[in-house]
């Protein structure tokens, strides 16, 4: 058995993307309901866009809710087997989660109550299964490596698979329904195509990855102590809590543009097919983005980069506001702030596996999973906001379904598009560029420090020597750490 400097030891590119592949499946699926879930309701099932908007906050907010307790479950893993502490649940949920993706996409001729019950039932199982799925493959990326670098350009693949799912979602999608002369027909058709290709995505992500650095719970706290434990070594996790908050208002601004652009499409500009290769044209400056990331940070560090790309989202969305009076120029000002918004996104990915390290140094508790599903609990009350500021602020506008919309309502979308993601930015700018600590020089410095802890602590404490298994199959033999070397 072999222990040598964790933080030397690099990545090869396939598994990066591999890696990336997973993110792309699970955006398969994500965005059916992110772009495309709230305009079936009104539009299609007949909900009211203030019941609509009431679905997506209930099953956002339970998923959050569920992040959390996927945080707790992964935290006192101890009997591990050879997949791993964080893979198995790649395969155990993508099968319900592409079956539930599609049942959302149906409706049935039932009372308006019994089908707002039932749609939000569905996505509250929707968000409960892509909880266990996604939280596991994101809270995976410390057991993969410990290199800052190889972080960040997982960051990348991982932001480039999602900005794929999102550009395959976005241009094809709306075409595959627009073939049925019955929009419901399209969409089951479209939903079920893209949810067969996620589950496809997120298998092979599962069968290419291997997890190297594996720390099973230690100590000899179970059940509601446990999570007890945990819980109060995350609230002492600084870099934590200033990081949700920003993902949560970045996010917020995100979401709310993917969610709002079919009806700025289709009632402010008057051509839904735009978004069609409106997509494809803005999404390659989010590829533009996502290819440099690496190369920006190694040249100027995390947070300069991330802050630079808030600033060039927020122009782009200004500009948009107060300049664009045609397709062309939503164009170009949308993947203006799309490509700044690809620095914000792929580094959030990167920042969070930092404080996992940073938490064990704090506290002495290492806690991936509940670190990694803090995170995800309020990008989830993000995507809560997404879904009910919308649907309210339509219905407080008169929005009316398949119909011209009065100028009020014009206006309201836009400012949903434009306004909205712009305050939400300048609030997380503060925040990141105030108040969080983490650079990336004392990062380094508190990976050699827990190195060290790790090598004192090993003759009496061998489960917390990190072990690099020596082959390369993931499958092929049982994990050790926690065995004497």
């Amino acid at each position: 058995m072999t222990y040598r400097n964790v933080a030397s030891d690099r990545l090869a590119w396939q598994e990066k993307m591999a890696y990336g592949v997973g993110d792309l499946g699970y955006n398969f699926l994500l965005n059916c309901t992110t772009l495309y879930l709230l305009i079936f309701l009104t539009d299609v099932a007949a909900i009211p866009a203030a019941w609509a908007g009431a679905i997506f906050l209930v099953s956002k907010f339970f998923t959050a809710c569920t992040d959390l307790v996927t945080g707790s479950v992964l935290d006192n893993r101890s009997e591990l087997g050879p997949r791993g502490k964080f893979r198995p649940f790649l395969l155990w949920t993508i099968v319900p989660l592409a079956l539930i993706n599609t049942a959302l996409f149906t409706s049935l001729e039932l009372p308006l109550i019994t089908k707002t019950a039932l749609f939000t039932l569905l996505f509250m199982m929707f968000g409960a299964f892509y909880s266990f799925g996604n939280a596991s493959y994101g809270a995976m990326v410390p057991a993969l490596t410990k290199r800052l670098q190889d972080r960040a350009e997982l960051a990348a693949w991982r932001q480039g698979g999602a900005n794929t799912g999102l550009l395959l979602c976005s241009v094809g999608f709306m075409p595959l329904v627009l073939l049925f002369d019955k929009p419901q027909v399209g969409y089951s058709v479209a939903v079920l195509i893209y949810s067969v290709m996620g589950a496809a995505a997120v298998l092979f992500c599962y069968s290419r990855v291997r997890e190297r650095h594996v720390l099973p719970s230690v100590g000899n706290e179970s059940g509601f102590s446990a999570v007890q434990t945990n819980a109060r070594a995350v609230l002492a996790n600084r870099p934590l809590g200033i990081l949700a908050l920003a993902n949560l208002l970045t996010l917020a601004a995100f979401n709310t543009k993917l969610i709002v652009q079919v009806f700025y499409a289709q009632y402010v500009i008057g051509d839904v097919s735009m978004i069609a290769y409106m997509s494809f044209i803005s999404i390659g400056c989010i590829y533009l983005g996502v290819l440099l990331v690496p190369f920006a940070v190694h040249r100027f560090g995390k947070l300069p980069v991330y802050l630079a790309g808030i600033g060039v989202w927020i122009c782009g969305d200004l500009l948009n506001y107060l300049y664009s009076e045609s397709a062309l120029d939503y164009i170009l000002f949308t993947s203006q702030a799309l490509w700044g918004s690809a620095f914000v996104n792929s580094l959030n990915w990167a920042f969070i596996s930092d404080t996992v390290e940073y938490g064990e140094w704090k506290t002495g508790i290492r806690t991936e999973g509940l670190v990694y599903c803090s995170l995800t609990f309020c990008r989830k009350c993000s995507a809560a906001l997404a879904g009910l500021i919308p649907g309210l602020v339509l219905a407080w506008s008169g929005y009316v379904p398949n119909a011209t919309q009065s100028t009020e309502t014009q206006s309201s979308i836009a400012n949903l598009m434009f306004l909205y993601p712009i305050c939400a930015l300048i609030c997380a700018t503060a925040l990141m560029l105030l108040f969080y600590p983490l650079t990336d020089t004392r990062y380094q410095q508190i990976v050699r420090e827990l190195a060290q802890r790790h090598a004192l602590a090993s003759p009496r404490r061998p489960h917390h020597r990190i072990h690099e298994q020596s082959t390369p199959s993931p499958d092929s033999h049982p994990l050790r750490a926690g065995q004497n070397g």
